[in-house]
């Protein structure tokens, strides 16, 4: 389970790449639009790699897919994984970064009370064109109605060498407000549909 889940992350960012922008289906029972710190979200792009796997994607309506800002993502995977397992999946996918990410760094809080794990981290791609730098929030979180793990998730991204300065200058204080808003943020309740 957690090598596939590996494999479907690490297939995300060059999906939504290459995914076309049109109408979704939601598969999660969370049809959007979010609201997360006075911008809204709608849902832009839906995969379900497997039955027990379900993502999508959600953007202010003034951005493009391909080259977003501001990023929500609201998964769900279903089976015996714990919030722990799932970070840890991606804990590896981005320890094996770094030998070619100067930037890639990341921290794990966990709230034991509500059985949350919160991975907050960034990465880079210094090869694109142009390079892209983000960070993320992710929010893993027992599914409220069976066995799985529930992921809510905040991106946001810097393009191009100067963009790539600003965004990482601005990182500090960014992340700061972010994660004050998220931690305590409710969740959407998720749920695979068939």
């Amino acid at each position: 389970m957690i090598r596939l889940y590996l494999a479907a992350v690490a297939s995300f960012i060059a999906a939504i790449a290459i995914t076309p922008v049109s109408a979704q289906s939601d598969m999660l029972g969370v049809p959007g639009p979010l609201s997360f710190m006075g911008q809204d979200y709608n849902l832009v792009w839906t995969s379900k790699p497997t039955e027990e796997y379900v993502k999508q994607a959600y953007i202010p309506a003034e951005q493009k897919v391909e080259s977003f800002t501001d990023m929500i993502l609201v998964e769900a995977m279903a089976g015996n994984l714990t919030p722990m397992q799932a970070a840890a999946a991606q804990i590896q996918s981005i320890e094996e970064r770094k030998p070619g990410d100067p930037v890639v760094n990341f921290e794990v809080i966990e709230n034991k009370a509500r059985g949350e794990v919160i991975l907050d981290f960034v990465v880079s791609d210094l090869k694109a064109d142009p390079i892209v730098v983000e960070w993320n929030a992710y929010r893993y979180t027992p599914m409220a109605k069976g066995d799985g793990v529930a992921l809510f998730a905040v991106s946001r991204r810097g393009y191009g060498e100067e963009g790539a300065r600003a965004f990482l200058g601005g990182l500090g204080t960014m992340r700061s407000q972010i994660l004050k808003e998220f931690a305590p943020y409710p969740a959407p309740a998720v749920s695979i549909a068939p």
